[in-house]
């Protein structure tokens, strides 16, 4: 199998913006909520061409299915807002002007547009999802999913015409999809614009590599915000490429985990070596640490509590107590060998154990 790296990129990145309007906002949202009944009244399905803030938008007579009133967008983004929306706005970049400015580039010119319209920023924006793709000049693919070994529990294989077109793993927070780049222009997404940036011609077979990751993933490796993604989008896909999946050759051994890797996937882990790192395996969140400490106390606490309950309903001969009177029941039990020394002594200790990292 020959093969050429082609392009690499992210060709999807959904953000979060938390912005507040100034004494100075210039968005009027009475005036946003009557277009969008007029066009709802007309029955019209084309959005309408509005301008804000300098810059022309198309306007749609709908809202977002996660709560946002208002959709505009162009050619640059998808843009979901709302008065009283918590984040304010919620912007999809899109594909074509991800690959042509790239993502940082568009970030600075949304906030820019925002500061004209009169908003500021409240805090750094929150990453949603990022898809981080590569692009390969093949000649023959001589792999299926049966080569791949992946911590996704789920695989599905499309075919057409009895050919391999995509192999998917995973679903909701990772899912890697390994497709034919060019039947899904022909069929779906029509962007024959990534012949420019290929630089190949229509018959080359290109095939992505392409992982889409949610926000609970980005996290785990303290990717917040795009700066996050710029120091870090190595540590991730480190991860991504060299322990969620790979992909294997086969030989005599029953133990997949032990095949070679496939010369397709040495050069793109090799590839990622170029990206930028900070060294982390995961971030880690003390306060989320503590939380989950908390909620398996609680979970202990809770069945001992049931006990409580019976032995009260058997001494006090009823048939059932509530979880409230069974925490009092604890409580006054509690009292009788509390001392408030022993509990500031032993309390500052656990403090810091914790502090020093025993758990």
């Amino acid at each position: 199998m020959k093969f050429r790296l082609l392009l690499q990129g992210f060709d999807t990145a959904e953000c979060a913006y938390f912005l507040i309007p100034s004494r100075k906002c210039a968005l009027d949202y009475k005036r946003l909520a009557v277009e969008k009944e007029t066009l709802r009244q007309n029955k019209s399905r084309d959005p309408k061409v509005i301008e804000l803030g300098g810059i022309e938008f198309l306007f749609h007579p709908y809202g977002s299915s996660s709560g946002y009133p208002f959709i505009i967008s162009n050619q640059d983004y998808k843009i979901s807002f709302g008065e009283f929306n918590h984040p304010a706005f919620f912007v999809k970049f899109k594909s074509l002007a991800l690959w042509q400015q790239g993502v940082f580039s568009l970030h600075n010119q949304f906030i820019q547009w925002a500061e004209r319209l009169g908003f500021e920023q409240q805090r750094p924006e929150s990453l949603s999802r990022v898809d981080f793709t590569f692009d390969y000049g093949v000649d023959e693919i001589d792999f299926d999913e049966d080569h791949f070994v992946s911590r996704s529990k789920k695989d599905t294989r499309y075919r057409k015409d009895h050919t391999l077109q995509t192999l998917q793993f995973g679903k909701d927070e990772i899912v890697l999809r390994v497709y034919d780049k060019i039947a899904e222009i022909e069929e779906k997404s029509h962007k024959e614009w990534f012949y420019d940036l290929w630089n190949t011609e229509p018959e080359q077979k290109v095939w992505r590599i392409e992982w889409q990751v949610r926000k609970a993933i980005l996290k785990r490796f303290g990717i917040h915000n795009l700066q996050d993604l710029q120091d870090g989008v190595g540590d991730i896909l480190r991860y991504l490429s060299c322990e969620h999946e790979t992909l294997r050759e086969p030989n005599s051994d029953s133990n997949r985990s032990r095949w070679p890797l496939h010369p397709l996937w040495e050069d793109l882990q090799k590839q990622i070596e170029s990206f930028c790192a900070q060294g982390l395996y995961r971030s880690i969140d003390t306060d989320s640490l503590l939380d989950e400490r908390l909620l398996r106390i609680a979970i202990s606490i809770h069945g001992y509590l049931k006990m409580v309950a019976a032995i009260e309903c058997i001494q006090r001969r009823r048939s059932m107590i509530s979880d409230e009177d069974a925490l009092k029941r604890l409580y006054r039990k509690m009292k009788l060998i509390h001392d408030p020394l022993t509990w500031k002594v032993d309390v500052e200790k656990r403090i810091e154990k914790i502090r020093l990292g025993q758990w």
